[in-house]
């Protein structure tokens, strides 16, 4: 049960003085999205991203355009519009020492104008200033108020993120109206950190970001940021390391071997394992034989060979008895990994099968009896490989390709066929070290650094798109010596919003030049078209496959050596990088063309740069996070990793660590979280809307 004493928090904001349907339907839109109760704790946390200080006065003639202002004004007289002139502004001429300027107002009633702005008054107004043939106005000052009264006025004013429909005056006493049901909590931060960061309580950070008095208190270096970061931290990390006690208490079995497979299958590759492949394969197999369950992250770089250390643990598993399930995040991966996987395991007598949702009648059947009676020891598919009706002989260990596509509770569910399965997950997408724990707290972690030997360097090169004759002319002799080339593309096709060029017109475009050499493939087509189009480009049928970003992990056509990356100022850095990662795979050079249409904005450039300086994922990822922030930066919202609402990854990176050690010790000192700081922590759980973690608490 949630506590008591977070009701106000998590009462509907309706609940507000002043908050009806209509304002309530906004607030909908801006703070938590369609067909979600919008509670008074989202009012508070959503914070402003700068202010408004009127305390510094200004004068007409050095107002600059567009500036905000305070002046000290004496009004002088109003001119009203003319009775035929319904639609013209409502003018209120006032000056100071330096010059005049027009009060304007559209539909205004003057009378309400004249009380607001007697003849004759001094006043402070503030506003932005426009500039019209030498002559300054302002049109509907937001602030007006006599010189004498205005001492007593607050001039300084937070800005907040705003949505359409909805002014800043009324989101404002919204907030202080849920300021005031901020009800007193005890301290869920351990002692030594509160002293140690100056952090202050709770509550007067909440109310000090509200109503900052300076740019300072809104610095995310700032006490007061860092305390809320740090409290969205420590609710996180507590949750994992929840989830990793409930993971570590269904306590696994030990899987060992005598070997015999994994040496089979090293002596069956056609190349010898690098240092960091060997010490990962060392670390995996020591947590297999552990009684402990196995919850291990494999992090690589695109091509750093994450897919051998997993077949060697699978390769133990089979060895211990025990069947093994690799999930794969789409058809076309699943696909690649069984016909990778399977050439391997045919030679050391491993059985390996595909299911995914393709497969429907007897062939189904027959492949579900074959994994039920074990005969099957290695099955590759997507999330289908843990649907009701399949049912495995004896599940030991779980392989997940690309991890952050499923979340921490599709962690616990994935293993629950089997009996105390191991999990190995595996991404390719090089992750800061900082979102690693944010996402995987839970987990131990394996870093994949480097590139397998043989690997070429690929040659990135950032080109305006008026150069896109040249790079037609030269993919043309590149498919003339037997190279294939990716033209990657953002969208499907044209839509009203975008003027991004659309797959399917540049397939048509280049169709012009290079006949049916060129196929296409993107996210709306069919499994079966998708696998035909990557096939017939896999065989060298077509050599210039058009695609969106469907090919940006782990499709592997050796032969294709070049990448040509449309609009590359729209993608993200770990993006580009990914999609940069199709090619090199061979034994051709290989090169990147990041098409771009100038001019850049600041952050496209420094991405750009980056691309051309490096291939190192692990440096780009550091980079994106903080060019980026990590609200995007692995598409968040659409993925199973976390979204920080108060926490800035980029400003508070230093604050990740300390939540998790204190979240680890404080689990070994008080498991059930039963002492006062304990329900404190409790509390936090449930503030920051992890109640799946409590429930994990009271099931042990």
């Amino acid at each position: 049960m949630r506590p008591t004493v977070l009701d106000p928090l998590f009462a509907a904001i309706t609940s507000l003085d002043g908050v009806g349907p209509k304002l309530a339907g906004l607030l909908q839109t801006l703070l938590v999205g369609h067909g979600q109760t919008v509670r008074v704790r989202d009012l508070l946390f959503h914070l402003p991203s700068g202010l408004i200080d009127r305390r510094k006065r200004s004068e007409v003639l050095s107002a600059g355009q567009g500036a905000i202002v305070t002046l000290t004004l004496r009004i002088d007289r109003h001119q009203p519009p003319g009775r035929a002139q319904k639609t013209s502004p409502y003018r209120v001429y006032a000056q100071d020492e330096t010059g005049e300027i027009a009060l304007t107002y559209f539909r205004a009633q003057p009378r309400w104008l004249e009380d607001l702005l007697p003849i004759g008054e001094t006043m402070l107004v503030s506003g932005k200033v426009e500039w019209f043939n030498g002559r300054a106005q302002m049109v509907h000052p937001d602030f007006v108020a006599p010189i004498a009264e205005a001492e007593q006025l607050s001039l300084v004013e937070p800005i907040y993120p705003m949505t359409a429909g909805l002014s800043g005056k009324v989101l404002r006493k919204a907030i202080s109206e849920a300021l005031s049901r901020l009800p007193s909590l005890d301290e869920w931060i351990d002692e030594s950190v509160v002293a140690r960061q100056t952090f202050p309580r709770f509550a007067d950070a909440l109310k000090r970001l509200h109503d900052p008095q300076d740019a300072i208190d809104l610095d995310p270096s700032g006490a007061s940021l860092r305390r809320l970061a740090y409290d969205e931290f420590l609710a996180n990390q507590l949750a994992l390391a929840l989830s990793r006690r409930k993971m570590r208490a269904l306590s696994g079995r030990s899987l060992s071997g005598d070997g015999h497979l994994v040496s089979a299958l090293q002596s069956a590759l056609p190349f010898s394992l690098t240092h960091a492949q060997e010490s990962a394969i060392a670390e995996i197999h020591a947590d297999m034989k552990s009684p402990e369950r196995m919850l291990r992250l494999l992090q690589g770089d695109v091509g750093a060979g994450k897919t051998v250390v997993a077949l060697m643990a699978i390769a133990r598993a089979a060895e211990a008895g025990v069947q093994s399930a690799l999930l794969a995040p789409t058809e076309i991966l699943a696909r690649q990994h069984a016909l990778g996987l399977s050439k391997l395991c045919e030679t050391v007598g491993l059985h390996l099968e595909l299911l995914t949702g393709r497969d429907t009648g007897k062939a189904r059947a027959r492949k579900l009896e074959r994994l039920a009676n074990g005969e099957t020891q290695i099955v590759v598919g997507t999330h289908a490989l843990f649907q009701e009706g399949v049912d495995y002989h004896d599940l030991g260990l779980v392989v997940v390709d690309e991890q952050h596509r499923f979340g921490v509770h599709q962690r616990l569910t994935l293993t629950e066929k089997g009996k105390r399965a191991d999990l190995l997950v595996m991404t390719a997408t090089p992750i800061p070290r900082t979102l690693v724990l944010a996402a995987f707290g839970d987990m131990d972690v394996s870093r994949l650094a480097g590139k397998p030997a043989g690997r070429k360097p690929i040659t990135t090169v950032a080109l305006p798109d008026e150069r896109l004759p040249n790079i037609v002319q030269r993919i043309g002799s590149a498919i003339e010596q037997g190279d294939r080339v990716y033209w990657v593309c953002p969208l499907v096709e044209e839509s009203e919003k975008s003027d991004l060029t659309a797959a399917e017109e540049r397939a048509g475009v280049l169709r012009q030049f290079f006949g049916d050499k060129v196929g296409l493939v993107h996210g709306r087509m069919s499994g079966e078209d998708k696998d035909a189009a990557m096939a017939t480009f896999k065989s060298g049928e077509t050599a210039i496959i058009v695609a969106t970003t469907v090919i940006e992990v782990g499709v592997d056509v050796p032969d294709a050596s070049i990448i040509v990356i449309e609009h590359a100022e729209r993608f993200g850095l770990s993006q580009l990088h990914q999609l940069r990662g199709r090619v090199g795979r061979g034994d051709k050079p290989s090169s990147c063309v990041l098409l771009y249409r100038p001019p850049l904005g600041q952050t496209a450039q420094a991405r750009l740069k980056i691309m051309r300086e490096t291939e190192d994922g692990f440096r780009i990822a550091e980079e994106d996070l903080k060019l980026r922030g990590e609200g995007d930066l692995l598409g968040t919202q659409q993925s199973g990793m976390p979204f920080f609402r108060l926490a800035k990854l980029e400003h508070h990176a230093d604050l990740m660590e300390i939540a998790r050690d204190d979240a680890r010790l404080m689990l070994n000192q008080d498991p059930d979280l039963k002492s006062e700081r304990g329900e404190a922590l409790r509390t936090l759980l449930y503030l920051f809307g992890k109640d799946e973690a409590v429930r994990l608490l009271r099931s042990g």
